[in-house]
């Protein structure tokens, strides 16, 4: 038979703020595979914004026993426990942040993987998220959307989804009153579409 116990668990996230007293924040979950410390810097552009990069509570090494390591948000496996643990962790470091700071605007990424993390932290908080951007991500299928002011942003040279698949996610998320930011690039963040977005999401 299955038990689980509860410990206390520390989680790390990484902050870049340039600028004079910045009141917008900005917070990026990264995608499958990848780490806080580097998945920020593709963010450094950015100015006179608090940007905060959490990572997932998994890491593991991306290739055998040794080597560089990864970080996820969850797999199949005790996928609710890992959900609830997500956004408990998220909503601890919003509040902590929220003290740190005086903020005006809140903003969400989520990334790949990181995506369907922030769609739950969204739906299922109570913090009032400016604008949520999902990027290259399917929408969980068990979580009913918050309308508000949303984006989806897709390359259309996404090397990890087909074209097929990229036409129903689109349409699926239009439905979802997104809305959609094609750009010509891979699965990436891409610098000019992220400025843009964030220069009107600001203004």
């Amino acid at each position: 038979m299955e038990f689980n116990i509860t410990q206390n668990k520390t989680y790390r996230y990484q902050i870049s703020c340039k600028g004079d007293k910045p009141s917008t924040l900005l917070y990026v979950l990264h995608g499958y595979g990848q780490l806080a410390k580097y998945f920020i810097q593709k963010f450094s552009h950015l100015e006179n914004i608090i940007i905060v990069a959490p990572e997932g509570g998994h890491r593991f090494y991306l290739k055998g026993t040794s080597g560089r390591v990864g970080a996820s948000w969850m797999t199949k496996e005790a996928r609710e426990t890992d959900i609830s643990d997500n956004i408990n962790y998220l909503n601890s470091l919003d509040a902590q942040l929220s003290r740190e700071f005086s903020i005006d605007k809140k903003i969400l990424i989520g990334f790949s993987q990181g995506g369907a993390t922030a769609i739950r932290w969204r739906n299922e908080s109570t913090i009032n998220f400016d604008s949520l951007i999902v990027w290259a991500s399917d929408h969980p299928k068990d979580t009913i959307t918050k309308k508000g002011n949303d984006y989806f942003v897709i390359g259309d040279n996404d090397e990890f989804i087909r074209a097929e698949i990229k036409s129903q996610m689109i349409e699926d998320y239009k439905a979802k009153s997104y809305k959609i930011c094609p750009y010509n690039g891979s699965h990436d963040i891409d610098k000019e579409t992220l400025t843009n977005l964030i220069k009107n999401i600001r203004s």
